[in-house]
């Protein structure tokens, strides 16, 4: 979705070369089904209205019939109980973004669990030890499944809410569709596995094609974002507004203001903002990414009601919310490792990457990519396909470790770890200023991050960009604490 803001706000849409206007529809809160306690998934083929009329409903595939999957909702310390049936005429997962859970229940085929095959059905049951915004989504073909709409939010609230207006859930999705409004099935391109990933031309938020979100002058909203898209990142700013962010992947931060204004999301990524309606009624915003500054397009209005006010000032105080007990590296003893990320078009072509120099692929490009390898973790090629690969790390239960994560290519990666969450220590070698934990890391192209953790979760974990398609060419690695 590209194109000038309208002053009917109505969408730019490219499909297939083609392009066309489409009516946008005012964006609903998404609700919890259940309290996510003791709740089925069905994941199966279904059919949702994501563009609206003319346009017909689109085919998909969805946990429960609809695309963003049930809202999953339990309290901080509970137990989340759900059983996967398997609807589908392909194997898949459920893998729980974020979550620090016991291994056997991380939903990855072949290292934590077999594939849950077309008719069976897999009970998924584990504590919540952290408050915070999450989501669930297969690791089995996942460039299709999760594109195709196979992905829902999860959200652990604290034993004590903090005090906002509203607590809203935005989930941000990409969609590559063609002029009738279906998902191009182009999944296998090589293009998109050895560029930038899959990008759509479509951007959708809670299952739809937006157009306003009202707000109430002087509310504070509490907006948890989460980008489930394959590629796309997202860069938001949010026009008129002074968001502060309060969590990162669902962890708690000192809050604070989006780096340049623009809050910077990669795919898998979520951030909590504080959103004060600053604005008065009758007015109206944008929220607009800025990722790519040529292409920049509105996201969503801002529209502020006419009648209503919730409050005369808005609230003065920040909003801090209570830390998650995440353990705290030791930086001093922790053992460094260096992690390093190659392969792309760029890095195949330009000698610095996977190619060069006879590489890892060793029988040059056509060899490797016909077989899928397009990425590397330390030279070493991985794909989707069973996730079968040994260990690149071996690490010592309850021990301080740093991974210099650097970046070789020419593109963006999202480097996700699964069972643990991280400090991020350093940018390009300059120390943070603040304290910011996540379980994603997003590395702008030849760049190099490090990140501190406690290697706590035994088990083997999947160390990944989540980049789907990079993830599926090469891109992805186990780690094993022992």
């Amino acid at each position: 979705m590209y194109g000038p803001h309208d002053p009917d706000r109505r969408r730019w849409l490219k499909f297939a070369g083609a392009a066309t206007w489409v009516a946008a529809l005012p964006l609903a809160p998404l609700r919890a089904q259940g309290n996510g306690s003791d709740m089925m998934l069905r994941a199966a083929r279904a059919r949702v209205t994501l563009l609206g009329a003319p346009y017909p409903d689109t085919d998909v595939w969805a946990y429960n019939g609809t695309v963003p999957g049930p809202v999953l909702r339990v309290r901080q310390g509970d137990t989340l109980r759900a059983t996967l049936a398997n609807e589908l005429d392909v194997a898949t997962t459920v893998h729980w973004h974020g979550l620090r859970l016991p291994n056997r229940m991380d939903g990855v085929p072949y290292v934590t669990q077999a594939p849950v095959a077309p008719g069976s059905t897999f009970e998924y049951e584990f504590a919540c030890p952290d408050a915070g915004t999450f989501w669930y989504h297969p690791h089995s073909a996942s460039n299709e499944q999760v594109d195709m709409g196979l992905h829902g939010a999860l959200i652990v609230d604290e034993p004590s809410p903090p005090p906002v207006d509203r607590d809203v859930l935005w989930v941000l999705d990409d969609w590559r569709l063609r002029r009738d409004g279906s998902v191009s099935g182009d999944f296998a391109s090589m293009f998109d596995a050895s560029h930038a990933g899959r990008l759509g031309n479509t951007v959708t938020i809670n299952g739809i094609l937006p157009d306003r979100f009202e707000v109430e002058a002087g509310e504070r909203i509490r907006l948890r974002l989460l980008n489930v898209a394959n590629a796309r990142i997202f860069a938001l700013r949010f026009e008129g507004h002074a968001p502060l962010i309060v969590a990162t992947d669902g962890m708690p931060c000192e809050p604070h203001a989006p780096d340049g204004g623009r809050l910077l999301l990669g795919p898998g990524m979520r951030a909590d903002l504080i959103l004060d309606a600053t604005g008065e009624p009758g007015t109206t915003f944008r929220v607009v990414d800025e990722f790519i500054a040529r292409e920049a397009y509105e996201v969503v209005t801002l529209a502020y009601r006419v009648d209503r006010r919730t409050r005369a000032e808005p609230f003065a105080s920040r909003l801090v919310l209570p830390p998650n007990p995440v353990p705290a590296p030791d930086l001093k003893r922790a053992t460094r490792h260096r992690m390093v990320f190659a392969g792309g078009m760029g890095g195949m072509m330009g000698g610095g990457g996977m190619m060069g120099g006879g590489g890892m692929m060793g029988g040059g490009m056509s060899g490797g990519m016909a077989r899928g390898h397009v990425w590397s973790i330390n030279g070493k090629s991985a794909t989707e396909a069973d996730h079968s690969h040994a260990p690149i790390l071996t690490l010592d239960r309850g021990a301080s470790y740093v991974l210099e994560l650097i970046n070789e290519t020419m593109w963006w990666h999202p480097i996700h770890l699964h069972g643990h969450s991280f400090r991020i220590v350093s940018r390009d070698g300059r120390v943070l200023a603040r304290t910011i934990v996540a379980d994603t890391s997003l590395l702008p192209p030849r760049s190099r991050a490090e990140i501190a953790f406690v290697a706590d979760n035994p088990g083997d974990w999947m160390f990944h960009c989540h980049v789907l398609e990079h993830q599926a060419s090469g891109m992805m690695a186990t780690i094993r604490v022992a």
